[in-house]
């Protein structure tokens, strides 16, 4: 079989994987600009229910989709119940995501995902199991995933994580300060927090789902990114509404025009309810469209994500054996 080659999604700038742009530094709180910010939400709905059906590829090039997706995805385990051994399993599974015998098939040997996200207490566990390779460990942080916690505590709780080694930190911000229009109060909040992960980029998740209207998703996005984010995310994955298209549109078009305005680039993760193939190409689909090829590496985009890893392995050895196989037979570890 053919090579693979991820020329419809390649980055047109000629960089390569390992190339990275430079932080967001942020902005001062441009009240002005926040205020213009608007969401027609009829338009922004009937974009975003377009796309799945107009947005299809088949055979290699579908492969070489699922195969980008895989390499942006934050391997994910969240749960109160999370172990050491569970820990260790999930960082095997990101050094090697999909089986040899299919990485050999379809041409990427060395395809690995963009990290490993856990609590706090996992971050020492997952830095020692994914020693020897380029993969960072991000953890959720901040009182996650409610963000309620004293001020001071959240502060400390990023020092902490930064200090036993995560090289990203998946913060929440206080929801309440959107739904109170303090934009105020959620760029000083954002701008501690970014100063508290130094070296650490910082990916402010935003909690859609909990924030009312879409224009109130447009203004927190260019909030915290005026305050230094370098992602902004749609979810925990412990909302009722997690991520979703029009969501995406939203915050992926405050991307764009903090980028044209300021030359900073900015992140996206869109995490929670996407479990599917197809859900994820439809996802950068809508990344390429809207933000351009630049954003389809794992410094500017994310899946965060768990589920959606065995699915596109099936879809994987559908693709190079021609047959559906189990779930059970992708496991996670």
């Amino acid at each position: 079989m053919q090579n693979l080659k991820v020329h419809d999604i390649s980055n047109a700038s000629g960089e390569t994987a390992h190339d990275h742009v430079a932080r967001n530094p942020g902005i001062a709180l441009d009240m002005d600009w926040v205020m213009r910010a608007r969401a027609n939400r009829s338009a922004i709905e009937r974009r975003a229910a377009t796309l799945p059906g107009r947005r299809s590829v088949k055979k290699d090039y579908q492969a070489a989709w699922l195969a980008r997706a895989i390499s942006l995805m934050d391997l994910t385990t969240l749960s109160g119940d999370d172990t050491t051994g569970r820990v260790l399993r999930l960082c095997a599974k990101a050094r090697q995501p999909v089986r040899a015998d299919l990485l050999e098939a379809i041409g990427l040997p060395d395809l690995t995902v963009g990290a490993v996200c856990v609590y706090h207490d996992m971050i020492e566990t997952a830095v020692d199991a994914l020693k020897g390779t380029d993969l960072p460990v991000a953890a959720v942080s901040t009182g996650f995933p409610a963000g309620l916690s004293p001020i001071h505590l959240r502060v400390a709780e990023i020092e902490e994580s930064v200090k036993a080694g995560a090289k990203e930190i998946d913060i929440v911000i206080s929801r309440r300060l959107v739904l109170s229009g303090d934009w105020q109060g959620l760029y000083d909040e954002m701008k501690a927090f970014r100063v508290a992960c130094g070296d650490a980029h910082v990916k402010a998740i935003l909690a859609t789902g909990e924030l009312g209207t879409l224009q109130n998703v447009a203004k927190a996005s260019l909030v915290c990114m005026m305050a230094g984010a370098d992602f902004i995310k749609t979810s925990t994955g412990k909302e009722s509404v997690n991520a979703t298209l029009p969501v995406s549109l939203v915050m992926m078009r405050a991307i764009r025009d903090y980028y044209e305005a300021t030359g900073h680039y900015v992140g996206y993760k869109p995490a929670g309810g996407i479990s599917k193939a197809k859900d994820a190409v439809t996802y950068l689909a809508l990344v390429k469209e809207e933000l351009g090829d630049r954003w389809l590496r794992p410094d500017l985009f994310r899946f965060g994500a768990s589920s959606l890893l065995g699915d596109i392995e099936r879809q994987l050895e559908h693709h190079v054996t021609g047959a559906y196989s189990a779930s059970w037979r992708h496991a996670m570890g």
